[in-house]
């Protein structure tokens, strides 16, 4: 729980970019971040990029010097997970951009991971070696075959001490089930299956069949000019393996029960908030769209990120969300421009912390905002290079709309949307959130007194 909002987040501790070396000079598209997650220890942060790279950092254990610092996050393994490919029979491209990565909780001393581009979603075994197999019989250390005429005594292999070496390998590859591309995927509490959703259909998969999927949804249309939404996003109840929600273009939320029937195309829970007439314009059903959907930890709530607002709701009440956060609403007047520059199309996903009480969620210039629940407060922080000095204090940023500007704040005119920031990732248990910024990884934590 938080000490006080007042020190959350005001901490950076290291800033480091995901790519080694000078970023400044021509960042190449593929460097740019697309996905950020934790594991369930929160030892180890994943991160892929648009050029099919998975990054995994972990954390470094506290030093006995300096046992008030804790540990920093550094390059643990970077492997190519997905590459370019070409569909032949569609004449279209697929891109290597990995959309979503999804841990596997630790059953052994080796780490699973879930991440998928467009169309494939893979199986990844990352695990260490510092010991190696010598004194073969049959081969000799190149591990090249000996000649058996040339082997007189037996020896006993032995296993030698050697540096330590990271190993990514792809245990399962879930190819060919999608026909649009996936948006989301979600690991089931039973740990046996996983889910994935593209536009139209989400697919449920078994861990150890990779030939085949069931379809558990399915909104497509037998006429496709007849298509008046998409699915954004889908996630599966924390605790009961049964239950998952997925979002819609049209600011919905459906709850399914797949013990109801196999095809869940009949949900048994509708949210949606009634939308007032005032405030109705050509931008509304663009804005309503939700790009994010997500459980809190105790499976009580369900968190959506649509363009200008976070909503709370309660699994119990479907007519309406019990809390609303105002993202950036002074963009309100700026829809058109954001329109014709399409980033009113961005996709901002969002996060709870460990124990539901604080959410977060990205902004333009680089900023990202959190809401403290109980005492309803929100703050607005940057990541950016210029304030990421090590144990420099994040200080809180304002907007100002019209009217006369203040020394600290910045005029909703002169934000730059270029830089956002789409991907969040919270620590499960401790207040240590990473923020993607282009191509840029920051880790902050809050003040250790």
């Amino acid at each position: 729980s938080l000490a006080g909002f007042g020190n959350l987040m005001q901490d950076v501790l290291w800033c480091f970019s995901q790519v080694k070396g000078t970023i400044d000079a021509g960042v190449t598209e593929a460097d740019i971040i697309s996905t950020v997650e934790f594991n369930h220890t929160g030892e180890l942060l994943a991160t892929g990029d648009k050029g099919g790279r998975v990054v995994i950092f972990q954390r470094e254990q506290e030093s006995k010097h300096q046992p008030h610092r804790r540990g920093e996050y550094n390059v643990y393994s970077t492997f190519q997970s997905h590459e370019p490919e070409f569909d032949y029979l569609k004449s279209l491209e697929i891109e290597e951009k990995i959309n979503k990565i999804r841990w596997l909780p630790q059953q052994n001393a080796a780490y699973f991971l879930l991440s998928t581009n467009d169309k494939t979603v893979k199986l990844w075994k990352v695990s260490e070696r510092d010991k190696r197999p010598e004194g073969y019989n049959l081969k000799d250390e190149d591990g090249r075959l000996r000649d058996p005429s040339m082997i007189t005594v037996l020896r006993v292999p032995v296993l030698r001490p050697m540096d330590l070496m990271v190993e990514a390998t792809p245990r399962r590859v879930f190819a060919n089930a999608h026909t649009y591309h996936i948006n989301s995927i979600s690991v089931n509490s039973d740990y046996e299956t996983y889910m994935s959703a593209d536009d139209l259909r989400i697919n449920l998969w078994n861990f150890e069949i990779t030939n085949q999927s069931f379809n558990i949804v399915d909104i497509k249309p037998a006429n496709m000019e007849e298509l008046t939404e998409v699915i954004t996003a889908a996630e599966f109840h924390p605790h009961h393996c049964n239950t998952f929600v997925y979002s819609s273009s049209k600011g919905t939320i459906r709850l399914c029960d797949m013990r109801a029937s196999a095809l869940c195309d009949r949900h048994a829970k509708f949210f949606e908030e009634p939308e007032d007439p005032s405030n109705r314009s050509f931008f509304s059903e663009i804005i309503s769209s939700i790009s994010d959907v997500k459980f809190s930890h105790s499976g009580r709530y369900i968190m959506t990120r649509d363009y200008l607002t976070v909503k709370v709701w309660d699994l119990n009440m479907e007519n309406r969300p019990i809390e609303t956060y105002q993202v950036h609403d002074y963009l309100r007047s700026k829809l058109c421009s954001l329109y014709e520059n399409d980033c009113i199309f961005d996709k901002f996903e969002c996060v709870w912390n460990g124990s539901d009480s604080v959410i977060m969620t990205g902004s333009y210039n680089n900023f990202f905002r959190m809401f403290d629940r109980n005492t309803k407060r929100d703050v607005t922080l940057e990541a950016s290079r210029e304030n990421s000095k090590p144990r420099a204090i994040l200080k809180p940023r304002k907007v100002c709309v019209g009217g006369k500007r203040r020394k600290d704040e910045i005029s909703v005119d002169s934000l730059d949307f270029s830089k956002k920031i789409l991907h969040t990732a919270w620590h499960p248990s401790e207040n240590i959130i990473a923020v993607a910024a282009t191509n840029n990884l920051y880790i902050f934590q809050d003040k250790v007194n």
